[in-house]
């Protein structure tokens, strides 16, 4: 079975994206399952539903979503090959630009839109300067100049992509993702496969629930500023 990483920052139109590029896969007859993470709640999955588009989620409630996805990754992938997909979509939640949930040797694409400012592309971490393909979204809502500065931008960050534009809502360029997508390399097991990657770093106190503020409260991973 392929298997694809979709990772971007939050409202980027990952699951539009998505989508479009999904309903041009069945259309070929090609069987396709998304598995979407997220936080607290997410709508995400009845849109696929609608779509025909078989769907499990994940919430990571407390956790941090990236550290839930790989924790979980490798069992998505075996409900998947239970399944018969021939392709698995993983969707990570996308609550910071920190994120790296991309894996070595799996198709891993990130989305971004147009609105989020021509500097954003430098601020966001491994999830877009480590993947394959770079989609960015919103581009009809900007002037021609402003798309040609962001791609620009997203170029200087990540010069080995694939860079494409596609319409969330129209579908335009969604066909020439999912050809992208079933060109994906076979992944039949991730057991010890590597992430790009680092995770953010973990554990202080209040991942473990401490809610009190000040310095004899803080203990294990703790990263203070400098002040001159």
């Amino acid at each position: 079975m392929k298997l694809v990483t979709i990772a971007g920052p939050p409202s980027s139109g990952k699951t539009a994206v998505t989508i479009k590029a999904i309903a041009s896969l069945l259309q070929q007859g090609v069987r396709v399952g998304v598995v979407k993470f997220d936080s607290l709640s997410t709508q995400d999955q009845s849109l696929y539903e609608k779509q025909g588009i078989e769907v499990t989620t994940g919430l990571s409630g407390n956790l941090c979503p990236d550290h839930f996805f790989v924790s979980n990754v490798s069992d998505c992938l075996c409900w998947g090959i239970q399944k018969g997909f021939d392709l698995l979509v993983i969707e990570s939640a996308g609550l910071c630009n920190r994120c790296a949930p991309h894996i070595q040797g799996v198709l891993a694409v990130c989305v971004i839109d147009n609105l989020s400012g021509v500097d954003t592309p430098k601020k966001i971490g491994p999830m877009l300067k480590m993947a394959d393909v770079v989609v960015i979204t919103k581009g009809d809502i900007v002037s021609q100049a402003e798309r040609e500065v962001f791609s620009y931008r997203v170029r200087q960050v990540n010069s080995s992509a694939v860079i494409m534009s596609i319409n969330g809502l129209t579908g335009q360029g969604g066909h020439e993702l999912g050809k992208l997508l079933i060109n994906a390399p076979v992944t039949a097991d991730l057991e010890g496969k590597l992430l790009r990657f680092s995770m953010p770093a973990a554990l202080c106190s209040y991942c473990l629930g401490q809610r009190k503020i000040g310095s004899d409260f803080q203990m294990g991973n703790v990263k203070k500023m400098e002040f001159s």
